[in-house]
């Protein structure tokens, strides 16, 4: 897959309205452009009329199997959602993740081919922007479920080593992933960088009602919300202002209170999480303390 101006959403989360936004600005895209959704497409949409129209209009476009399409595709017993959840992630987030997964399943079963159309997708993509390579993932360049991509690790010195191992042995400059929910943009030395979208169909700042996707392009964006540049690339994190009411109302519907979905999530589309824009942009510094 080769072009001028590559988008990437992850975490679309079954929200339609967030979807139908990403589609307008891919469209109005000039020039030769791609689209890749990376996994985790569905989540909230039990309803069988949303899950066949989220179905339909990702799979137009080039995809990549998340742990959620995973795990609806190839049900394991005792894996319940595929989250591969961290430590910090507490018991109680974690059965109802697999509630929402059992909610879910029953929804897919509902189409075969639907679910055979999942099994078939791959679990990673490689494109070519502007001569660069871009390893396109879900979780990390280990695992499909993986976090070692996660804003948490990135903030650790292990984590950073780890992902300097990963540029190594994936032969490419930008890896773009999602899966852990909460955005991160971290540049590397030696002009390498880490860009995960968090989510598209969630906000991912506090105080925000917005998701997010990624764009790499040989042509920087005046409405990127945060940057980094990769030799003749930019890699950018771009806000999707979706109809919130229109969402929350089709959320409330299969997701009312006392539901899994809403115990975990509700607040988080209300509010945002306790994140900030700032946060998530990071550039490693070297040893001697000055930005490489």
């Amino acid at each position: 897959m080769q072009a001028d101006t590559l988008w990437i959403a992850g975490g679309l989360y079954g929200n339609p309205e967030a979807l139908e936004v990403l589609l307008e600005r891919y469209a109005s895209e000039p020039g030769d452009k791609a689209l890749v959704f990376n996994g985790d497409f569905h989540w909230f949409d039990v309803d069988p009329a949303d899950f066949a129209r989220i179905n339909a209009r990702v799979l137009g476009f080039t995809a990549t199997r998340g742990n959620v399409e995973t795990e609806l595709a190839f049900p394991s017993p005792g894996t319940g959602c595929g989250c591969g959840y961290p430590d910090w992630v507490g018991n109680a987030e974690v059965e109802r993740s697999n509630g929402i997964i059992e909610r879910l399943r029953a929804t897919a079963l509902q189409s075969i081919a639907a679910l055979a159309t999942l099994a078939a997708l791959p679990m990673y993509r490689v494109a070519e922007v502007g001569g660069e390579r871009v390893a396109i993932v879900h979780g990390d360049a280990d695992s499909l479920a993986g976090w070692a991509f996660s804003q948490e690790t990135l903030a650790t010195s292990a984590g950073l080593a780890a992902a300097r191992a990963a540029f190594a042995i994936a032969a490419t400059r930008v890896i773009a992933s999602s899966h852990t929910c909460l955005p991160v943009l971290q540049s590397l030395v030696g002009e390498r960088v880490i860009v995960n979208n968090g989510a598209a169909g969630m906000p991912n700042f506090a105080g925000t009602r917005f998701g997010l996707a990624t764009r790499i392009s040989v042509r920087p964006s005046a409405s990127a919300l945060y940057a980094a540049r990769v030799g003749g690339i930019h890699v950018e994190a771009h806000p999707l202002p979706y109809d919130h009411e229109a969402w929350c109302g089709r959320f409330l519907a299969s997701w009312p209170e006392g539901s899994d979905a809403h115990a975990s999530y509700f607040s988080r589309i209300l509010e945002g999480p306790r994140y900030s824009i700032d946060a998530a942009r990071r550039v490693e510094r070297s040893f001697a303390g000055q930005v490489a």
